[in-house]
């Protein structure tokens, strides 16, 4: 083992030089960095095909023959070296034009040759242009082997001779000194019940396979291996910090929470809602700390069920918290909260950060004090100077936007570690869950309030925009209200974007004033005008509000019955769905109209196809990941949880589900991998768990 971790100048082929760029290009420092460096694909040459079968139409293929003739043909830049190769049975053109010395060099008329390449057409005849062309006595060799490895690689390794047949020559030289030295992981049990290669096997043959079901066995077991052991990680974290981490025992179910469900429920609850009431009323009770995800589709009623949760908490004599990614979507939990306590004695406050002064300094007085039961507010929360007296509830909305370190500051509030529920609008994957969250309880709000009717999606292009234009009249004047959402403030020079201002002034002359008004809103408006403008939408003065993406969370308007979303192609599935669910509110039909112009890439249309065909959020967020992948989707701050050097998470989803199995009743039996058999599980596990614990959230 201890040879793996010898620095990689040391291995044959690289030296000082090489080393340093490997280490700042592909974190290869050592020679294990080296042997878990995955090739992405592999060029297939265990088929020999023969010439007369060849067809442009195909992809990389391999020939066995003879040079039977060679001519230079051309002058300047058309110059070319051609070569006429027989399989004994028919002629095929092999044409270089760089590289022209080289090649007249090494070929030779008594030798029998393997050609791999591209076919291709010029002048009605079948050619491979600049094939690779070796020795049939060089074909045992490593580097020509029947299944050879392509590898990722940057420009400035390949300027120092490390395209990918230059990794691949690393590897080869790497293989035969740290073979013997690979330890198994995995226990002989799980090895032999799954029926997979052992890991020295798995390694060799992910660099170096003998065929197609040598390679597929790899890339099995060493998916396996990767999601097992992220979810041992996560499971056994889960179970060490119930254990640890004391929650405050919310006991009581009282007058509160009693009065406001008996009398003040604004709507009956759904069957999911009150199944996640119960699974959050199980965590309070208990001796544990409660970190629980609440996942819900846009309009399924999570605010409630997290005001229900921190009623339980009011009622035990503590404090909660609710923080927002954004001021907008905390003055929206605010009014919907003073909304619902009614005639209750609960006193609720906001706080962020364009909070004046004065007002500022008597919310944290009378936080400290414990005056304020429930507090609402940004990131403003997290500051060093608010405490509170007895915070026992803390609930994360959007969580995705803020920091590990932003989110577990608010342990730090209290004493004990307050209960955390974390809510997410975006549906996740089930694999992602499963990764990204498999530390957490999760919960799922499935089911939308009776009233509710699904939001018809259409997808339209310029040709029909007079129509849509009528359709927009014709709802403003049947009194509903109309969102328009452009995805630039200004005109990009190098994309065709509608622009926000330019929609804006086109606005004006197809709904001229004073009949119509107009509210506009972006991210680079002062929080002051923003909430201005939403003010005027919200208390139904505008009849159209024109916005970028701002108003994707945390806008809820009742009367708002339709979505108009320009250059809808240039969005991603998750802001689209997203932006989808801010109409739908009320009990009216609602509606999402996707405009987009006509030359639209397969993706895009497979995405606006996708809006059109599924109006639940989990649907569409499973498409999501088959196009973008986990990294795409979660974004630079939290992909590097989820980079995995083999697994996909997009492909990989019942290997995922039955590591976790498999790791469930692992940890179930033998928690603290005592047993002999799990000695090798063990040995890794305390190397992984150190690794990982860079990342692991407090979400």
């Amino acid at each position: 083992m201890q040879l793996l971790k010898t620095p990689i100048e040391y291995l044959k082929g690289v030296g000082p030089k090489r080393a340093s760029l490997l280490k700042t290009e592909l974190a290869i420092s050592k020679y294990e960095d080296l042997l878990y460096y995955f090739p992405f694909r592999h060029i297939d040459k265990t088929q020999i095909y023969t010439i007369k079968d060849l067809d442009a139409s195909l992809q990389f293929i391999q020939l066995k023959g003879r040079v039977i003739r060679c001519e230079d043909l051309g002058h300047g830049k058309s110059k070319r070296f051609v070569v006429y190769f027989s399989d004994n049975h028919d002629t095929i053109k092999l044409v270089w034009f760089k590289g022209i010395r080289w090649i007249k060099s090494s070929l030779d008329f008594n030798k029998e040759y393997y050609v791999y390449g591209k076919p291709s057409y010029f002048n009605n005849e079948v050619n491979i242009i600049h094939p690779e062309i070796h020795s049939s006595d060089m074909q045992n060799n490593a580097m020509y082997g029947s299944m050879q490895g392509v590898y990722s690689t940057t420009e400035k390794l390949v300027s120092k001779g490390l395209n990918s047949k230059g990794i691949y020559k690393l590897v080869n030289n790497l293989i035969p000194l740290v073979e013997n030295d690979i330890q198994e992981i995995l226990s002989e049990n799980i090895i032999q019940d799954l029926n997979l290669p052992t890991l020295k096997q798995a390694l060799v043959n992910i660099h170096f396979p003998k065929n197609n079901n040598d390679l597929e066995r790899a890339r099995k077991r060493l998916k396996f291996d990767e999601l097992f052991f992220l979810q041992l990680f996560l499971i056994k974290n889960k179970i060490i910090r119930k254990n640890k981490f004391k929650g405050l025992e919310l006991i009581k179910i009282g007058d509160h929470f009693n009065d406001f469900y008996q009398k003040h429920l604004p709507f009956e609850l759904t069957g999911a809602q009150k199944r996640v009431l119960k699974e959050i009323r199980m965590d309070v009770k208990g001796p544990s700390q409660m970190n629980r995800l609440i996942q819900g589709d846009v309009g399924s009623g999570k605010t409630l069920v997290a005001f229900l949760s921190m009623l339980m908490a009011v009622d035990n004599g503590f404090q909660s918290c609710i923080m927002a990614p954004t001021e907008i979507l905390a003055q929206q939990h605010y009014r919907t909260i003073l909304s619902l306590i009614n005639t209750m004695d609960i006193s609720v406050e906001i706080l962020t950060g364009s909070t004046k002064t004065g007002k500022r300094k008597d919310i944290l007085e009378n936080l400290l004090n414990g005056e304020i039961d429930i507090l609402i507010g940004t990131h403003a929360i997290i500051e060093d100077r608010v405490q509170f007296d007895n915070l026992s509830m803390v609930i994360i909305d959007e969580q995705h936007r803020f920091g590990v370190v932003q989110r577990s500051k608010l342990w730090a509030k209290n004493h004990k570690p307050p209960h955390i529920l974390v809510m997410t609008a975006t549906p996740i994957p089930r694999t992602l869950s499963m990764t990204l969250y498999g530390d957490l309880d999760i919960s799922i709000i499935d089911e939308l309030p009776p009233g509710r009717k699904q939001v018809k999606t259409l997808w339209q292009n310029d040709s029909n925009r007079l129509k849509v234009i009528g359709f927009i009249r014709d709802q403003i004047n049947n009194g509903r209200q109309v969102y328009i959402v452009f995805p630039l403030i200004k005109e990009s020079e190098t994309l065709d974007y509608k622009n926000l201002m330019d929609g804006y002034d086109s606005l004006l002359r197809d709904f001229p004033l004073p009949k119509y008004q107009v509210s506009i809103v972006h991210g680079k408006m002062s929080n002051e005008d923003k909430e201005f403008e939403m003010k005027r939408f919200v208390e139904g003065i505008t009849n159209i509000m024109v916005a970028t993406t701002v108003i994707e969370v945390g806008v809820d308007i009742p009367n708002a019955s339709v979505m108009i979303i320009e250059s809808a192609e240039r969005f991603g599935l998750s802001q689209l769905h997203q932006l989808r669910g801010r109409v739908g509110r009320g009990s009216e039909q609602s509606y999402c109209i996707l405009m987009s112009g006509n030359k639209l890439s397969d993706e895009a249309k497979l995405r606006l196809q996708t809006m059109v065909n599924f109006s639940d959020g989990f649907k569409v967020s499973e498409v999501d990941l088959q196009i973008r992948g986990a990294g795409d989707m979660l974004g630079t701050k939290q992909s590097g949880s989820l980079q995995f050097k083999i697994a996909d998470l997009s492909q990989d989803q019942n290997i995922l589900i039955f590591a976790r199995k498999l790791a469930l009743k692992l940890l179930s039996e033998d928690e603290g991998f005592s047993k002999k058999e799990n000695i090798n599980i063990s040995r890794h596990f305390e190397l992984y768990s150190k690794e990982k614990k860079k990342w692991i959230h407090i979400s």
